[in-house]
């Protein structure tokens, strides 16, 4: 199951009782969370370098293929962009949640 459905699976769940998922469950998966946000930057860092490289050595390629690449990149980072922006909001809620589950003392 991809990460941002198995955020989204914990935070459907109940906060207490037998389907609660747990506190490590919970922790757990924002760790993995946290790892594919630092991941989707640094995407998200290589591609702005490579815009950068791009339009820097425009006058040595053709404007074609320049301008083809420089929207492939604008795309590519406005996909990157947004799937930060969900999983950043996915990782908020979920660690709001194991605030919660600390709160109350219950690990499960």
């Amino acid at each position: 199951m991809p990460l941002q459905e198995k955020i989204a699976e914990l935070l459907r769940r109940p906060e207490k009782g037998a389907d609660a998922p747990s506190l490590d469950a919970i922790e757990s998966t924002l760790t993995d969370g946290y790892a594919e946000a630092l991941a989707l930057e640094a995407e998200r860092m290589r591609i702005e370098r490579r815009l950068g490289e791009v339009a820097r050595d425009a006058g040595e390629v053709s404007a074609h293929s320049v301008a083809a690449e420089l929207a492939q990149l604008s795309e590519r980072l406005d996909s990157a962009d947004g799937e930060i922006a969900r999983l950043r909001t996915l990782l908020h809620s979920l660690q709001v949640r194991a605030r919660s589950v600390r709160g109350s003392g219950s690990r499960r």
